[in-house]
């Protein structure tokens, strides 16, 4: 907490951190969460979403809503990052998540990323969702919010493993995508996908080329 006891200490009380999660994913929603912790918050553990295990986040995820002073969401669909790009995606959706605080925060501290057409003060961290419990409880929000978003879509489109690999570049994934193609999910924006679609004939090796590939059991502790 210490940024945000800097923050308070100059005079400002609804602290927000802000976070996304799926920026990086072939497949899915960009889902971002804002979270005013108390000032005095008594909830332990608070980490980075993609250190924990499931079981923890998902406890530190109802823990979260119950004992915050406030929580929104914002969610940007693949339609949207198509549109406009992913970046933009991330930051509409992060606007989106303030759209649905109330009362609005007077001041946002977000994980790396800046929101000029925002008007609030505000502090980018690098690296916010390990060293800033909001940011980390924002991180553990958005991210269990979309990792239910993908059990459900995991259930429609059973090929990708979307319930492990949470829409992002494992073998198992890109192995689908060459025997399936793409579904309605993927991001067709992205370069792989793009190609695919224009036609190329992509080997494996050739998709797996600019991929990050993740490995397959995503979450620790699964």
């Amino acid at each position: 907490m210490r940024h945000e006891r800097e923050l308070r200490r100059a005079g400002f009380r609804r602290i927000a951190g802000i976070d996304e999660v799926g920026r990086g994913s072939l497949a899915g929603p960009v889902v971002a969460a804002a979270v005013v912790l108390p000032d005095r918050h008594r909830i332990k553990g608070l980490r980075d979403s993609k250190v924990l295990s499931r079981a923890r986040r998902e406890a530190l995820y109802e823990l979260i809503l119950d004992r915050a002073e406030g929580v929104g969401v914002g969610c940007m669909e693949v339609e949207v990052i198509d549109r406009i790009n992913i970046l933009q995606a991330t930051k509409l959706a992060m606007r989106q998540a303030l759209g649905h605080m109330s009362p609005v925060p007077d001041h946002l501290v977000i994980d790396a990323l800046s929101l000029r057409e925002v008007d609030l003060p505000q502090r980018p961290i690098i690296d916010g969702d390990a060293i800033s419990a909001s940011i980390a409880a924002a991180s553990i929000v958005a991210k269990v919010t979309r990792d239910r978003i993908c059990d459900e879509f995991d259930d429609r489109y059973p090929a990708y493993g979307f319930a492990r690999n949470k829409g992002y570049g494992t073998r198992r994934h890109v192995e689908a995508l060459i025997n399936e193609g793409p579904c309605e999910w993927h991001r067709r924006s992205f370069a792989p996908l793009r190609l695919m679609l224009a036609g190329e004939q992509l080997s494996l090796e050739m998709l797996l080329d600019g991929v990050v590939l993740t490995d397959e059991q995503v979450d620790p502790g699964e």
